[in-house]
């Protein structure tokens, strides 16, 4: 594993952005296919992971009659532009398998971004921050697990707060100690 830390210090550093995404499962091995979307994070020029949170399995939200998903966020360092970064991760989506169907529907597997570094945007293609992350505790909680401290305090603790109070169906399915 390539962690963003790690690099040499001739790879760019000064010129990356920090960025969160999300990344959730509920069809197949949901696992498996996480730690595979993570694996081709790691491999793509561009990115470098620096945290990925641990693993929870979450009820579904909107469409409910649906399996139980596993969701995860991961921190990463990146030289791409967000929509060049987006349309990265939509790569290992589709090579992963995803087919669009039903919004809010099952799915081999879904990478989103949240935030990236300084950026805000509003386009039919990307919207930064993600529009609705604060209302979604199965995005909040993995998130911070990996939030990086040159991001600030964690702006959405009340939310994760009120949704563990809530018992939002979030369980800690796998644990990662080290954030790495």
């Amino acid at each position: 594993m390539r962690l963003a830390n790690e690099r040499s210090a001739d790879e760019g550093l000064a010129n990356e952005r920090l960025a969160y995404a999300a990344l959730g499962a509920n069809l197949g091995d949901r696992h498996s296919t996480l730690m595979e979307a993570i694996r081709r994070l790691e491999s793509t020029d561009g990115i470098g992971l620096s945290r990925i949170s641990g693993v929870y399995e979450t009820a579904p939200v909107g469409v409910t009659d649906q399996p139980s998903f596993l969701n995860m966020a991961v921190a990463l360092r990146t030289g791409l532009e967000p929509l060049e970064l987006l349309r990265r991760l939509l790569g290992i989506e589709n090579e992963l398998g995803r087919v669009r169907t039903v919004r809010w529907g099952p799915r081999l597997v879904d990478l989103d971004l949240l935030l990236y570094e300084g950026a805000e945007l509003d386009s039919e293609e990307l919207t930064l921050p993600h529009p609705r992350m604060h209302e979604r505790a199965f995005v909040l909680v993995p998130l911070q697990d990996v939030w990086l401290p040159e991001s600030g305090p964690f702006p959405w603790k009340e939310h994760v707060t009120d949704a563990a109070r809530r018992k939002e169906g979030i369980q800690l399915w796998e644990s990662r100690e080290s954030g790495l």
